[in-house]
């Protein structure tokens, strides 16, 4: 029988979760209008002599940012993980020897499986995955707000950008894991509880980084990702699409309308499932060709529907359920 949670347990996952999602939402904006005020007050030298050492400290990020243990180790992520809660599947044994880029989908609102298992100890990463290191990347931009990049770096992510993906696959050794949400900002607006969509057709960068560092590609499904936020979702062509579609040209990311089960802001208390797929062996090739490209970019497809299929009942979908890959 499962253990009856305290209110005071609830207490503290709600608090948990909810403090993430806010800071995933607003300390970025924060931290910006924050040095900007200070620059218009007795404060003002901080925000300068910040901004020069920012200027120089502006590359640092690519080439392997600040990982600290501390952040990863906190106790906060545990209640954040018993919230939902949210649980780590391995099905193939990964080579410390070699390195990976791992796809994670579907990105969901917020990328709470992605998060929760590959940017914290929370699951258990290097329980499950002895001898590697997992790296998550994430929008390069959120690299170039003031404060805010610290703390990210704290926490152990990094850009996803060409010089920070070859860092970490040439620069970093062997047994490095980079987990890349693929489908992105595009893949975030389709999400909605019953609907299990990746964007991936067109998106092949992550094929010819693999090709190039001759890093093996491993498919990874978060069951219960888009179960967590009821989205107001806008036809194509419609106006509110449209808006949608012109912020993420500029910002780089989606703004999208979404609702929790409480406070607005507070996920559904939905099981997530992040299974670890078998790895795709990759060949090293420094120059590789559109058609190596395609033919990894098929395999991997090929490999991810696998996987989605063989797990999706005993993660709580239908055998009849579909994964739409567009």
């Amino acid at each position: 029988m499962t253990k009856q949670k305290s209110q005071w347990k609830e207490f503290l996952e709600a608090v948990s979760v909810l403090q993430w999602v806010l800071t995933f939402l607003f300390l970025g904006v924060a931290c910006i209008i924050l040095m900007v005020y200070l620059m218009f007050t007795s404060l003002w030298p901080f925000s300068t002599l910040y901004f020069m050492w920012l200027l120089l400290d502006w590359e640092t990020p690519e080439r392997g940012g600040r990982k600290t243990t501390f952040v990863r180790r906190w106790r906060v992520w545990e209640h954040f993980r018993d919230f939902f809660p949210v649980k780590l599947m391995k099905t193939a044994e990964l080579n410390p020897n070699k390195n990976y880029i791992l796809g994670c989908h579907p990105h969901g609102i917020l990328s709470v499986g992605a998060f929760t298992c590959f940017s914290t100890d929370s699951c258990g990463f290097n329980e499950v995955f002895p001898g590697l290191r997992c790296h998550l990347a994430v929008l390069a931009g959120l690299f170039r707000i003031p404060l805010f990049r610290e703390y990210l770096m704290c926490a152990g992510l990094y850009p996803v950008s060409k010089p920070s993906l070859a860092h970490l696959l040439s620069k970093s050794g062997k047994g490095n894991a980079v987990v890349i949400v693929i489908g992105g900002a595009a893949e975030s607006l389709a999400s909605s509880p019953g609907v299990n969509t990746v964007v991936m057709k067109q998106r092949k960068g992550f094929v010819r980084v693999a090709l190039e560092f001759g890093a093996d590609l491993v498919p990874v499904y978060s069951f219960g990702e888009n179960e967590l936020f009821k989205q107001v979702i806008f036809s194509d062509g419609s106006l509110g699409r449209k808006l949608q579609d012109l912020f993420k040209k500029i910002m780089g990311f989606a703004p999208c309308l979404f609702v929790g089960e409480r406070l607005a802001f507070l996920p559904y208390k939905t099981p997530v499932t992040t299974v670890v797929g078998s790895p795709i062996s990759v060949p090293k090739r420094v120059t590789p060709t559109e058609e190596e490209v395609d033919h990894y970019h098929r395999l991997y497809m090929e490999a991810l529907a696998k996987l989605f299929h063989e797990h999706k009942v005993s993660c709580g979908i239908a055998e009849s359920h579909k994964l739409q890959i567009i």
